[in-house]
């Protein structure tokens, strides 16, 4: 085929370029290439990056997996003006099929720059790619999804691969030191890190790594520039050197540990976000001064690179209020914002994430305890892929043991010492943050390796510090299971929960009526600090795992994902604003076909009252009661049609009236959920789960989410106007070729906005990427 030929064959068999221009489809092809697969050659490979679109000139190839049997499942064939390669394109996701040649084929490849700027960008095509996706979502469906994320070796972006290569630069600065990793997106291998110790005082010393080489360099005595600088000269020179110059380096995380109520997640730094980790300093006097000494130097060497500052404690920002609120007055929170916050949160996001992803199930399905222990330690319990409570509360002096810290204490003993030692707020301060924990307990050291040591050698002090430490850490796991309503894994890590195989197994001992089984061996060979290892039981009902910290490399992967954010936010607000339909959604029952007939009579089908927004739902002219044990809900409307699993959706204040503590939830998502008794004229049905509250969230059709830029179960902020003007966060995004544009709100979030159905939103910008 000629370029003439291939141009007319777009233009006439293939309907995503049939309303292209000539002149356009001419520079396309001729800026693309045309390749010849022969039969059984894989076009593409399943997990690769999107590159590319293809187009079948002749010949035919098919869309297959490989599922868990090893089996091949064909999904599709594809013979002349087929197009394929666009899922990937779209969605940003790793490919989640093969293309193989069936018979010898010649496509045509479009590279992914050219498919989004001209072809993902002319309106037409954009309804056409938009149908062909929720075509193939639909021919895909649910199974190959889960086969794709058991294969998928990197489905959290942990590995920082980019389509482009780039150089990541993260930062660490604490008072005295500034901790630094270098990552080569293109080349994982390529790893540089090093620290800066003794800022401001004598004997500074620089210590650098990078390609099996390592460098000391003394330092004469230096402030934070001094130290820039020195960082700087090792990267760009000499043996250690990893750049070629600083200005390779394409963006910079900053590592900050306080965020306040300011940052649910990383934020592209701008001075108002300098302003607002200067208002919070006073909540971490001795890490966000030092932080934004850092950020000032880093902007100040690197001012045209973007800057990523990434907090401690925004994992933590999804605790419900009644885990963050002290049993104090709440003025006091009011004007102090004194709450608990919680600190490793970038530790505990990590972890759990790489939890989901050795267990090959989604990390927003399961409910995880992780065990940050270290000289800080702290517990975390995430449910469903959000913190839902943590140990460490307004300072990170709350909750475990750790190696100077007390942990929890009754606050009456302070004031009891400040009586009969006169102690003051300093004094007070070094007790239970400096002279405390392990130290205090054991009068030998602060190190657990000491502590074991010791207690192995029959030394009482340090036997109970052992002992307090590992209780402490069994007594969280125990509690946060009881919050959640149930554990699918415990996970250690951080020096202490990836070193000590004596601390984990006498925290975990005495939990197997929970379903924790630890396997001796496991525990006794696992090499907690090169890889994840399972050491719980075969058979094991919740899993125990020890995964590797890496902060550093979350802290990249993080700002990898807020540029990628960012990016698509400011594709928001360039466009015409979209419009989305706000609709109010009082209580409702979903109910199992098994469900009706009990609670309707045996081969009951729901009645349709009233056609919903949504393509297919209805209102039903069924209604039940609800009872639960404190309280009753007459007459709930139920909708249709019947599903796989009854669900049982109430505001938040409906909740003191039937006695239950119902979660946020996407819909669906009902393990562990609270039970409830349905009321119908035929009879009663028992749910031994399915009470939730639902997450506020959009039904999204494809062809609006590739305008706006946003992919399925992204999390989104959205603006209303109104009386009581105000953004939404915490909207997630669901996107199904059977959706109509709408935004649904319980009562509670319509009324404390007062807000009506057919109020309009709109979306202002990305809070976080599925």
């Amino acid at each position: 085929m000629t370029p003439a030929d291939i141009v007319e064959f777009l233009q006439k068999r293939v309907e995503l370029f049939a309303s292209f221009p000539i002149e356009t489809l001419t520079r396309l092809v001729a800026a693309s290439t045309v390749t010849t697969f022969e039969p059984n050659e894989a076009i593409i490979e399943f997990g690769e990056e999107g590159r590319f679109l293809g187009v079948v000139l002749d010949g035919e190839a098919e869309a297959s997996l490989a599922d868990d049997a090893g089996d091949r499942r064909q999904l599709g064939k594809l013979g002349p003006g087929s197009i394929f390669g666009e899922m990937s394109l779209l969605t940003g996701d790793r490919t989640v099929a093969d293309v193989i040649g069936v018979s010898r084929s010649k496509a045509l490849l479009i590279p992914a720059r050219l498919f989004s700027t001209v072809v993902a960008t002319h309106p037409p095509a954009l309804r056409a790619l938009a149908h062909t996706l929720g075509e193939r979502a639909k021919c895909y469906g649910e199974d190959v999804a889960r086969v794709a994320l058991r294969r998928a070796e990197d489905p959290y972006g942990l590995e920082l691969r980019t389509a482009a290569p780039a150089k990541l630069l993260v930062l660490n600065c604490g008072s005295s030191s500034v901790k630094y990793q270098l990552f080569d997106t293109g080349d994982p291998a390529r790893l540089a890190r090093g620290i800066v110790e003794r800022i401001g005082s004598a004997g500074t010393r620089l210590e650098h790594q990078f390609a099996g080489k390592k460098v000391t360099r003394e330092l004469p005595r230096a402030g934070f520039a001094e130290a820039f600088a020195a960082l700087v000269a090792v990267l760009t020179d000499g043996d250690g050197a990893a750049l070629r110059s600083r200005e390779e380096v394409a963006a910079i995380g900053h590592r900050v540990v306080h965020g306040g109520e300011h940052f649910a997640s990383a934020t592209l730094i701008d001075d108002a976000v300098i302003g607002k980790i200067e208002a919070v300093a006073p909540l971490a006097p001795l890490h966000n001064p030092a932080n934004l000494l850092g950020i000032r130097e880093a902007r100040r060497l690197w001012p045209d690179a973007p800057h990523v500052a990434v907090f401690d404690t925004a994992f933590h920002q999804t605790l419900p209020e009644y885990a963050y609120l002290y049993g104090l007055p709440r003025e006091l929170y009011e004007r102090l914002h004194v709450r608990r916050y919680g600190f490793h949160g970038t530790s505990h996001f990590y972890s759990a994430l790489k939890a989901g992803q050795f267990l090959h199930r989604p990390w927003s399905s399961l409910e995880i305890v992780t065990c940050h222990l270290g000289n800080g330690a702290s517990c975390c319990a995430v449910d469903h892929g959000r913190s839902v409570d943590t140990s460490m509360g307004l300072t990170p002096a709350e909750g475990l043991i750790m190696g100077t810290r007390a942990g929890d204490l009754d606050p009456g003993l302070l004031v009891h010492l400040m009586r009969t030692d006169k102690l003051g707020p300093d004094e007070l301060d070094t007790l239970i943050n400096k002279k405390s924990g392990l130290l205090g307990l054991s009068g030998l050291s602060n190190d657990m390796r000491a502590i074991e040591q010791a207690a192995e050698g029959g030394h009482a002090g340090a036997l109970i510090a052992f002992k307090a430490f590992c209780y402490r850490v069994r007594k969280y796991i125990g509690s946060y299971a009881a919050a959640m309503g149930g554990i699918d894994a415990v996970v250690f890590t951080g020096g202490i929960g990836q070193g000590s195989a004596r601390a984990r197994r006498l925290t975990c001992q005495g939990l197997e009526w929970m379903g924790i089984r630890l396997d001796e061996a496991r525990n006794r060979d696992a090499r907690g600090f090169e890889e994840v290892t399972r050491i719980s039981e075969d058979g094991s009902p919740v899993e125990v795992l020890v995964v590797p910290a890496d902060e550093e490399r979350m802290i990249a992967r993080e700002t990898l994902r807020t540029l990628s954010r960012e990016e698509v936010t400011l594709r928001i607000r360039a466009q015409e604003p979209m419009p989305v339909p706000i609709e109010v959604s009082a209580h409702h029952v979903h109910l199992a076909q098994e469900h009706v007939e009990a609670l309707f009579g045996p081969g009951h089908s729901l009645t349709p009252k009233a056609d919903l927004s949504q393509p297919g739902q209805f209102a039903c002219e069924e209604q039940v009661n609800l009872v639960g044990p404190k309280g009753r809900i007459e007459r709930v409307r139920v909708l249709g049609p019947a599903r796989k699993a009854t669900q049982v959706e109430i505001s938040v204040t409906e909740q003191f009236k039937l006695g239950v503590v119902a979660p946020i939830r996407e819909s669906g998502d009902l393990k562990g959920t609270p039970a409830v008794t349905l009321e119908g004229p035929h009879g009663t049905v028992a749910l031994r789960e399915g009470v939730i509250a639902a997450m506020r969230h959009i039904h999204m059709p494809p062809e609006d989410a590739l305008r706006l830029g946003v992919r399925d179960k992204y999390v989104v902020r959205v603006r209303v106007g109104g009386d009581r003007e105000l953004i939404f966060g915490d909207v997630l995004v669901r996107v199904s070729p059977s959706y109509r544009l709408a935004m649904h709100l319980d009562t509670d979030e319509a009324n404390a906005a007062n807000l009506a159905n057919g109020t309009a939103g709109y979306i202002d910008g990305v809070q976080s990427q599925a």
